[in-house]
């Protein structure tokens, strides 16, 4: 891993190798912050309890105090430095992107119809049956999926989560579209269960 930066300054993450107690060693997060100019880190613990922070709280524990920083949040993954050097660029979908789209639902479906015909290792069988999987697709079906599709986009719309937008769209089935005040009713139905 390499440095990081603090005021626009290189921060190194690791103690040097001439250090007395801790030559080359990766210096913690405490000390981390310390060195960014929070006073009462050593009172915090690591992280919270299986990583459940409160909302809204930005100084509960080493972790989310770290994870604040604007130092740590604009920092590129290896992945996107690596492509970024070979002049590629990385997308990163959404969490949920295959509700989004409903070709993923229709490849489900194929793969599921592919499934149910007799196991072939012949090349020319495994093509046919796989063309036969994708043109046996009802068009009432692909609608259902993107009409599915729209449906989780209108509950993310909302400010739900996936949890939430999938029992929304179980409780709201047969509407267009989730009502406008589905989020909070839904959180209330969902700390009942």
């Amino acid at each position: 891993m390499g440095d990081a930066t603090f005021n626009n300054k290189p921060q190194p993450l690791y103690f040097p190798n001439n250090h007395p107690t801790h030559p080359g060693l990766f210096k913690g997060m405490a000390v981390i912050l310390e060195e960014c100019g929070y006073d009462n880190v050593r009172d915090l613990c690591a992280q919270c309890p299986e990583f459940k922070c409160p909302s809204g709280a930005m100084d509960c524990c080493c972790r989310r105090l770290l994870f604040s920083q604007p130092d740590f949040i604009n920092v590129n993954s290896l992945l996107e430095a690596h492509c970024a050097e070979r002049g590629f660029t990385v997308i990163f979908l959404p969490k949920f992107h295959c509700e989004l789209n409903f070709i993923e639902m229709c490849w489900g479906f194929a793969k599921r119809l592919y499934r149910e015909l007799p196991p072939s290792s012949a090349v020319e069988d495994i093509e046919r049956n796989m063309v036969n999987s994708l043109e046996s697709i009802p068009i009432t079906s692909m609608r259902r999926f993107a009409n599915r599709s729209l449906r989780y986009m209108d509950g993310y719309r909302h400010g739900l989560n996936g949890k939430e937008a999938a029992w929304a769209m179980k409780k709201y089935r047969g509407h267009c579209q989730i009502p406008a005040d589905a989020s909070l009713e839904v959180i209330q139905e969902l700390m009942q269960q």
